[in-house]
């Protein structure tokens, strides 16, 4: 069973299988221009973010430190 679906943008029906290279686009136009609603803030996510804990700066530390010790950039040379 082939699934069709519309373009988010132009509502045009596109077949939901690989050789559908812009899916859920129906063309790479349409793509660009969702893309530049993102960029232009015109598409935004609403909902808020949930659990939001205020970071204290014991926890900035906390995780300063774990950064630096896994991150080999910031190793000093030998």
């Amino acid at each position: 069973m082939t699934l069709i679906v519309s373009c988010p943008n132009c509502t045009k029906d596109v077949l939901w299988q690989q050789s559908s290279e812009f899916r859920p686009f129906c063309s790479k136009r349409c793509q660009l221009i969702d893309l530049g609603e993102w960029a232009e803030e015109n598409h935004k996510i609403s909902q808020s973010v949930q659990g939001a804990t205020p970071l204290t700066e014991e926890m900035l530390d906390a995780l300063e430190g774990e950064f630096l010790m896994s991150d080999k950039f910031f190793v000093e040379p030998e």
